[in-house]
Parts: C-alpha cells; structure tokens; sequence
C-alpha cells in the first residue's frame, strides 16, 4: 500500500502472510501473480465450496438486498446516478441498486457469472476494473467484498479515480484487520484465507490510500450483513479442515439448517464512503 518494507508473518495455506513495517498493511505473498484472477475465481469458485462459495446463485436475494440498503444509505448524500459495481459477479448486489433508481454497469472476470446477470437484463461485461473503459465516467463505484481481492490495491484504486466524476463516491466494504474478532483468533481468523483473500485493511489505512486519489472520507459504518447457511457451513468447514478441531467442525456444521439465511455478527467488517473533493 505504501511501497515500504514488509516482513513474513506466518504461513496460512501454503502463503505467507506479510505485515508493512510502516503502515501495518497485510498481505498475502504470491509468487505468481500474474493469471492469477483466472486461476482462483473460475467457475468452481461460486460453486465449488471451500473458501468461495457452495452455491453462489442460492444467495440472490440476501445480496439483492444488500444492495438496496447500500442505495438507501447512499440517499443521504446524493440521489441516484450511474454506477460502476466491481467484481459483481452475476450482478445482484447492482439489482438491489436498480431497484432503488440507480442505473449501472458491472464488471467481472468470471464469463459464467455475467452470462447469468446478462439474461436477467443487466449491464454486465467480462473483465476488471482496471479494463473498464468508460469515457463519461460513473457517479459511484462499488467495490463490496472485493478489495481484499486485489492483488494490487494501489493499482485497482488510480482505475476507480479514473472512472469516478467530480462529486462522485467510492462505497468499499471489505474486513477489518484490527477488529476484535481477528484479536480474538489470530492467526485462525478466517478470513486469511489466501489464495482468494489477499488483503486485509483497517479503517484507517484505506481512508489514508483513499485520501491519495483525492477522495474523503463522508460516512463509516458496519454492514448489516446475512449468508447462506450452507455458505456459512462450508466456509467453517474449510478453515478448520487438517487442524486438531476438524471433528468438531463436522459435527458442529450439522446441526446447521440448510438453505436459511443466517445473520453474519459482522464486527470484523466495516464499510466507508468516500467522495471525491
């Protein structure tokens, strides 16, 4: 994030995690970046389980809404516009922005996930931000559950201020690596969970990033967020997977009801709105 030194930390899953000396950014080491988009997000990562998910498209409706109670948080700043939605994947986090009067493109790398969103009527193309070429700009650019995936931040970041017109907003959510929840677990917190999750912020230092693009920061906040059980089930099940509490991770994952939405106590998650000045 900043360009300064960083030291290995611990090793998660085959990766080394890093920490800057200088800003405390975290890290996950890859030693081989580039492809890496394709190799991790393919098809088997909305379906296949593990650290993605069980059944990506069962979650429609909890991420619909989602996106709606982002669009009527967004209505005390400003009223609907145009917006760019980063890694929508089948774009139902964009529907809940549709539904609230916004119109809007998404971007994602996986084919089989803008497929879907294409033959429900949304504006979706294959790709990143970085590819997204849009001469008229967007209003706001949505990057929910997204920056911990980058494997440039910095550079995704100089992409959005590119795309983002005077007076528009950033909306970021993403973990906090200084919640109490990662205090809490350690190094087993789950969400270091490379090759997929790649970076961890806090508050602080995205707003410090962001600040570097000319945007500042307008509202701060807690996501009132829901997952899939089955989701849910399958991301206990992973993370504890090889380790001494497997077996209980197994019985405990069964008594989980399947097909339920469940509410996530999201104290490891913040999100920020930012504007540009």
């Amino acid at each position: 994030m900043c360009a300064r030194e960083s030291a290995r930390r611990f090793q998660t899953h085959g990766y080394w995690i890093r920490k800057c000396a200088a800003c405390g950014h975290e890290f996950a080491e890859l030693l081989r970046a580039e492809g890496h988009v394709d190799r991790v997000y393919g098809d088997g990562y909305f379906s296949g389980g593990e650290a993605g998910y069980s059944n990506y498209l069962a979650e429609e409706k909890l991420l619909r809404a989602a996106g709606r109670r982002y669009a009527r948080l967004l209505a005390a700043h400003r009223p609907p516009g145009r917006l760019l939605d980063v890694g929508c994947a089948a774009g139902f986090v964009l529907s809940g922005f549709v539904d609230e009067g916004w119109s809007g493109v998404g971007v994602e790398p996986n084919a089989s996930m803008v497929a879907h969103g294409r033959a429900a009527g949304l504006d979706l193309r294959v790709g990143t931000l970085e590819t997204v070429d849009e001469p008229g700009g967007f209003d706001l650019i949505s990057i929910v559950q997204v920056m911990a995936h980058f494997v440039s931040p910095m550079d995704a970041l100089a992409a959005a201020a590119r795309l983002t017109r005077p007076g528009g907003y950033w909306l970021i959510e993403t973990w906090n690596r200084e919640s109490w929840t990662r205090r809490l677990f350690g190094e087993k917190w789950h969400e270091y969970s490379p090759p997929s999750v790649l970076q961890w912020f806090s508050p602080e230092s995205l707003t410090t990033a962001a600040a570097r693009f000319g945007m500042e920061l307008a509202a701060r906040g807690r996501p009132a967020k829901w997952l899939h059980s089955d989701h849910a089930a399958e991301l206990v099940r992973h993370k504890l997977a090889g380790g001494p509490l497997e077996p209980v991770a197994r019985m405990a994952t069964k008594l989980i009801p399947r097909g339920l939405p469940i509410p996530y106590p999201a104290e490891d998650l913040f999100w920020v709105l930012y504007r540009r000045v």
